[in-house]
């Protein structure tokens, strides 16, 4: 039997968004990020095959995501199995910032002592988020002079950080839950989660929060305390302080000169280390 032209199959309907996101798996280890990304996508009713086609911009539009943030969720996405393409991360603006005084200490709250003492041996050892949420009491040898991490990766020598340690060591062992914790940078209230405790494990998302959280108040300090010779410096520093993420925090780090605790990151050091010569030159 000879056979006949058949007209092409209809196009099947999209399913709905919401179950369109419920077939797809997160990315192991990426699970809140992706969360978020739903639930940014489902605000806009887009589901995965919709995603692909408009990309990030109208999620980005919606809710203000700066460049470095479309970066991390493009990576989450394509993770997923959606094929976005990958921006180039952008280099941190500026390329030189004073950090230290994100480092300075100004009080005894505990969660003002923890940021500092996590900002000040991120200017000596400048690992990811992930790598100081995992980083425990047991890794951190404080001597005369300096702290000395040790990790699977290597040991370093970290200058300039004893002071803050030290304040948030003292402060931290006045909380039974929090002087049994192993971690660094333990939580300091329980969190919504089921197996939230005080002197737990922080998200990847909470140090987040918590570095922009420091960061706007030493803004603000900055602003009320300067004197009139340097109030215009205080202000255009604060003004870089309102806007900073841990992430770029980091790599104006190593663009400064701290040693890279890892491969991520270390080339894009180097390259803004080579374009601020460039520019100061």
């Amino acid at each position: 039997m000879k056979e006949g032209w058949q007209p092409p199959l209809p196009e099947m309907p999209a399913p709905p968004a919401a179950r369109a996101w419920n077939r797809l798996s997160p990315p192991r280890g990426y699970e809140p990020q992706w969360r978020r990304l739903v639930e940014a996508a489902l605000e806009q009713d887009l589901g995965p095959d919709a995603l692909a086609e408009t990309g990030l911009e109208p999620l980005a539009a919606a809710r203000n995501w700066k460049p470095a943030t479309i970066a991390l969720y493009t990576k989450v996405a394509r993770y997923g199995g959606i094929g976005l393409a990958q921006p180039r991360t952008p280099e941190p603006d500026p390329l030189t910032l004073d950090l230290r005084e994100l480092t300075r200490v100004r009080g005894e709250a505990p969660e003002h002592l923890r940021a500092v003492a996590w900002c000040a041996i991120a200017l000596g050892w400048p690992g990811t988020v992930g790598q100081f949420r995992g980083l425990r009491r047991d890794q951190v040898r404080a001597t005369a002079r300096r702290l000395l991490i040790a990790t699977e990766d290597g040991e370093w020598s970290v200058p300039g950080a004893l002071t803050a340690w030290h304040a948030w060591e003292t402060v931290r062992d006045r909380f039974p839950a929090l002087a049994a914790s192993p971690w660094v940078l333990p939580a300091l209230r329980r969190g919504p989660g089921i197996q939230s405790s005080v002197g737990g494990q922080l998200s990847t998302q909470a140090l987040q929060v918590t570095f922009a959280k420091h960061a706007v108040r030493t803004a603000t300090v900055l602003r009320a305390t300067a004197p009139p010779s340097r109030q215009q410096a205080a202000e255009a520093l604060a003004a870089d302080y309102l806007t900073l993420s841990y992430d770029s925090y980091r790599r104006l780090a190593l663009a400064a000169g701290a040693p890279p605790v890892g491969p991520r990151g270390a080339v894009r050091a180097l390259r803004s280390v080579s374009r601020a010569a460039r520019l100061t030159g």
